[in-house]
């Protein structure tokens, strides 16, 4: 498994937590910086599933 992707699921949680505390606090900010964390965790995820699938491929 790619660090991209462990730090992804990392990102994501983060975000999630955030966002949580921002709604629950009312903290607008909060929540949008939330929403960016697991934004940005999606997409290292992503590009970490990509480095996997590339080298599984280059396995065969």
């Amino acid at each position: 498994m790619d660090q991209d992707r462990i730090a992804g699921v990392a990102k994501q949680a983060k975000g999630a937590i955030k966002e949580a505390a921002g709604k629950t606090l009312g903290d607008a900010k909060l929540v949008v910086e939330g929403e960016h964390d697991k934004a940005e965790g999606r997409v290292q995820n992503a590009v970490g599933g990509a480095k996997d699938a590339l080298r599984e491929s280059l396995k065969k």
